[in-house]
């Protein structure tokens, strides 16, 4: 559905929870209007969730609020990101992966871009333990899942001997005050060329010749999960965790049961990081044992 010219999508079966969609790409700048738009929609949302920007993270808004966590790097020049916001270790591994032969640039979106991108997807059923959900997918579902907010995106490839090893999709808000990674992968076999940190350096790079003022990764940790292999990467190049209010708004008797109960929050902000952490384990050995005839095909 739409609300003052934005999609809002639904999730949830029992409690029905809207939000922005593309949430961090772009804002409500009058979340009043979206909210009385919402409750004449018809539409079943028994809560509806926002976020503020990564430049104003004071509370606004008379909402119920929670802080969210955002994993976010302030830029300058790049430069300076180079020589202050990271450390030895990740600015050797920027230099090799050039030394490496890799090739960092801007690219058009067609289809030599979407065929590379078909081809990292591609490459394994499995990513950190898990499921990677972009795996199977054939040329025109990349095109079209890729294919948004292109009046705002800017794509990234790594190239190592002319072939697409690693790409970012880079997605600025409609103020252009950050920008946002919605996809960066790189392929695994090339991990030790790493094209992820020389993607994040142009990453960096782009957003500082626009003048964008933050880059942001997503959260910087997930329920009660505070320091995995991911995290630590985004600190080792220069991420920080910022808290920005995130306000959840009722607006069905379940939606303020639910707000009221702790409902609104998913399964893993229940369990006890231990526990999840051995689910994690078992989780990685099972689909490793599951898709190895895929991984040394």
């Amino acid at each position: 559905m739409e609300v003052c010219g934005k999609e809002i999508r639904i999730n949830g079966r029992l409690i029905r929870i809207a939000f922005l969609d593309g949430e961090g790409y772009q804002f409500l700048e009058d979340p009043d209007e979206a909210l009385r738009a919402l409750r004449k929609s018809g539409a079943r949302i028994d809560l509806f969730t926002f976020i503020q920007r990564l430049n104003d993270t004071s509370p606004r808004f008379g909402y119920s609020m929670e802080w969210d966590n955002m994993a976010a790097l302030s830029i300058s020049t790049f430069d300076n990101w180079m020589t202050h916001q990271i450390g030895s270790k990740t600015r050797n591994m920027v230099r090799k992966s050039a030394k490496s032969g890799v090739v960092v640039r801007e690219v058009p979106f067609d289809d030599a871009l979407i065929g590379g991108i078909h081809s990292i997807y591609n490459e394994s059923p499995i990513r950190q333990g898990k499921p990677f959900w972009h795996y199977g997918k054939d040329f025109e579902a990349v095109r079209r899942m890729n294919g948004t907010f292109m009046d705002r995106s800017v794509f990234i490839g790594a190239f190592f001997e002319g072939k697409l090893v690693g790409f970012v999709k880079l997605v600025f808000d409609e103020s252009r005050s950050q920008a946002g990674l919605m996809q960066i992968v790189s392929l695994i076999q090339c991990r030790d060329k790493a094209p992820t940190n020389s993607l994040i350096a142009q990453a960096v790079r782009s957003c500082a010749e626009r003048g964008i003022s933050f880059l942001w990764y997503a959260n910087m940790s997930y329920g009660r999960k505070h320091r995995d292999g991911l995290a630590d990467f985004k600190r080792h190049n220069g991420f920080q965790e910022i808290a920005l209010p995130r306000y959840y708004v009722p607006l069905t008797l379940v939606g303020r049961l639910a707000l009221r109960l702790g409902l609104h929050h998913g399964m893993g902000d229940w369990i006890p990081e231990p526990a999840t952490a051995a689910y994690r384990r078992i989780r990685r050995v099972w689909y490793a044992r599951k898709f190895s005839h895929l991984e040394n095909a």
